[in-house]
């Protein structure tokens, strides 16, 4: 495969934004975070027969992460020095090279173009760039694996620390 050397622009607009009062920053256990997304009044239709699924997918722009952030490559995961210095993209870090999130919420309930949703870890104000419904068929990966040191970050979650 040949390596591009150019680096390619690309222009998305938000269909809609974050409301939940959470600032930046902040230390929150985002799933206790209800938001609500309120989509572009023009895309309401788009949002016709979300209702039938009970979780959704967001896509949005991580749009408090400074600039000078976004060059780093390695990262202790969420800035813990007891785990491992690895790669930006083997972590849901916010710092990465295109600050885009990506996260499955629970879908609340939908009134007329506001989804209001369960667990979303974006702050007050983050533009959304998609809102898709999550699948068991093809989102759900039962075999899935995951590295030791994040395994350990989930039981100090659940210590508390």
């Amino acid at each position: 495969m040949e390596e591009s050397t150019q680096q390619e622009t690309i222009s998305l607009v938000p269909i809609g934004r974050v409301t939940n009062g959470v600032e930046y920053p902040g230390d929150v256990r985002w799933e206790t975070v209800t938001s609500e997304i309120a989509i572009s009044p023009q895309l309401m239709e788009a949002l016709d027969g979300i209702e039938g699924f009970s979780h959704v997918v967001v896509i949005f722009y991580l749009h408090k992460v400074d600039e000078d952030r976004r060059s780093l490559l390695k990262v202790h995961p969420e800035n813990r020095e007891e785990l491992p210095l690895v790669g930006v993209f083997a972590t849901r870090s916010p710092v990465r090279p295109n600050p885009i999130g990506v996260t499955v919420v629970k879908l609340l309930e939908r009134q007329g173009n506001v989804l209001k949703v369960l667990g979303l870890d974006a702050y007050h104000g983050t533009p959304v760039l998609d809102v898709k419904p999550y699948l068991r068929r093809g989102d759900l990966i039962e075999e899935a694996t995951m590295p030791d040191w994040l395994l350990r970050l989930w039981e100090l979650q659940d210590d508390g620390h």
